[in-house]
């Protein structure tokens, strides 16, 4: 169990910096210390090693989205922290990455789709509706509406046409569009909670 969960972390991490395609079984069975027989024994293939190593990247940020969430009222903390959360997850990661997983590991992909679909935006409706009833957003929106404006903002720069893009900052679109989003919903006392927040965890 121990050389698979060590084999599958070099996995992630080569394919977060380099790309899918570039990153051979070869290199992650040197980087781990294994033979490329020892790999094969643990995954049928490489796309059965990139399905594992996205699946552990989504349920670990499934889990630190509930936790979040969890903590006291939960909302400006959970506001400020997927933000972060969000920004370090891009900046660490290699744009080609989505392009090769979108192309060629159609498998994968169709994972995040699902995670996006139920995971994301079951999480957002669940922040604005708690953000409404605690003040921090203005009562008269639509929660299932502007959850979909959200994950559509995600989609759309997630598009194989930007990240080909040399001057696309992937990152850098992603926080402009959710601080573009959150004001255009916050109240002024959620407007206030979120700057000081930020100012906390910074």
């Amino acid at each position: 169990m121990e050389t698979r969960k060590r084999i599958l972390e070099i996995a992630t991490e080569q394919f977060f910096r380099f790309g899918v395609r570039t990153v051979t079984m070869e290199d992650i069975a040197r980087l781990a210390g294994v033979s490329k027989k020892t790999i094969y024994q643990e995954f049928s293939d490489k796309k059965d090693l990139v399905r594992e190593a996205f699946e552990q990247i989504l349920e670990a940020d499934r889990i630190k989205l509930a936790y979040i969430l969890e903590n006291e009222d939960g909302v400006i903390e959970h506001l400020v922290k997927t933000s972060k959360m969000m920004r370090e997850r891009l900046q660490n990661m290699n744009p080609m990455v989505i392009m090769e997983i979108q192309k060629y590991f159609p498998e994968s992909w169709r994972m995040f789709e699902d995670f996006k679909s139920r995971i994301i935006m079951a999480d957002l409706i669940n922040v604005i509706e708690k953000g409404k009833k605690l003040g921090y957003f203005r009562e008269e929106i639509d929660s299932e509406i502007l959850a979909k404006v959200r994950v559509n903002q995600i989609t759309s720069a997630l598009d194989p046409s930007n990240l080909n893009n040399p001057d696309y900052n992937l990152a850098e679109e992603q926080m402009v569009l959710m601080d573009h989003f959150l004001h255009g919903i916050f109240t002024e006392k959620g407007r206030e909670a979120y700057s000081n927040q930020q100012a906390i965890d910074n």
